[in-house]
């Protein structure tokens, strides 16, 4: 009787002091402190690199006549021309072009060229210290998520899902980028298309999927690399924050398995809202077997009993908003905007 009621009480003990452990390690660490980098200024350097899928030679060109035309000086990573299959160059080759990147003094801001996979692999190695000593804007969307929600993670600093280096940049895309980066604004209101506007296709079509206004930092950014990141230690916390989402590409089911998947293993529910961008060629290939893009959008989003919207201009169009990640935003999904509340440079 004595022993059984020994390990009575020690294994009660024991459980208690698991109990205890687990709450915890399950306790949020509170977030870094928000590191703003400096403005972009007239003939700044920037740092042009390839961290993620190879670039052919006249996106390598785009990009330099891009940069030029805005008037920035260029400084080429080493490995941007390299190619390791499909990727832009070996692991350590790409991730030494980010390290200079970030450790040269001469270099004012870091702009990818393009992104299409390979970022997440880098992830674990990246000398996060060394950045957040050296804070400066980074510049890109796509593959590039996965580097500007690992650097907010781990640093704090404020980076921009904006246009890759070789994006076409019309005349709204430019005045959004020089609203965020060259002359800040705040607040700074970024409209979806009106109704009446001429559009490239349906899915550049903007609708309301739960209506209401709320306001958070930002985060997000491509549906892919967020389903990636997912059970990592760089996957975002959505709580409390206007999520921003868009794809290319994807089939409904697929944009379902995604959505699902945040929804199960992330707090997307507890966001305070959501603004999607624009799903480009997302449609079903065999529309009479497939629920539409708006229907899965809906079915996924439309119960969590936040806004929800979908078309704001960001996403892999030549159209697109510059998003600063961890800046205080308002969302109207009635009203079908987004307002920075905050501007993202120092």
């Amino acid at each position: 009787m004595q022993r059984r009621s020994f390990f009575q009480k020690t294994g009660l003990a024991l459980l208690a002091t698991a109990f205890s452990q687990t709450k915890s390690s399950a306790t949020p660490m509170p977030e870094l402190t928000t590191l703003k980098p400096a403005r972009l200024a007239e003939g700044a350097r920037i740092a042009l690199i390839a961290p993620a899928s190879p670039v052919s030679e006249e996106k390598i060109q785009k990009a330099l006549d891009n940069l030029n035309a805005l008037g920035y000086q260029v400084q080429e990573g080493a490995a941007l021309r390299a190619r390791h299959g499909y990727l832009a160059g070996t692991d350590a080759a790409r991730l030494a072009d980010l390290h200079q990147a970030f450790a040269d003094p001469e270099i004012d801001a870091v702009w990818c060229v393009r992104g299409g996979y390979g970022i997440t692999r880098l992830l674990p190695q990246i000398n996060y210290e060394l950045i957040r000593q050296h804070p400066k804007p980074l510049i890109g969307y796509s593959d590039v998520t996965a580097l500007h929600l690992a650097i907010g993670k781990k640093t704090g600093l404020v980076s921009f899902h904006g246009p890759v280096a070789a994006s076409d940049f019309p005349e709204d895309t430019l005045a959004h980028f020089r609203a965020a980066l060259i002359e800040p604004q705040a607040p700074y209101r970024i409209d979806a298309p009106a109704s009446d506007a001429e559009l490239p296709g349906p899915e550049f079509s903007p609708f309301t999927i739960q209506a209401g206004r709320a306001s958070g930092p930002l985060t997000g950014g491509n549906l892919s690399l967020l389903a990636a990141l997912a059970g990592t230690p760089f996957q975002p916390s959505f709580s409390g924050k206007i999520a921003f989402i868009e794809d290319v590409g994807e089939q409904p089911y697929r944009i379902d398995r995604m959505l699902t998947q945040l929804l199960q293993a992330t707090d997307l529910r507890d966001a305070a809202g959501i603004a999607l961008g624009v799903f480009a060629d997302c449609g079903a290939k065999n529309p009479e077997f497939s629920l539409t893009l708006p229907e899965t959008l809906q079915d996924r989003l439309g119960g969590l009993g936040i806004p929800v919207v979908y078309g704001l201009p960001f996403g892999h169009v030549a159209h697109q908003a510059t998003f600063p990640y961890g800046v205080l935003a308002e969302l109207d999904a009635s009203e079908q905007w987004l307002s920075l509340l905050e501007i993202g440079v120092s």
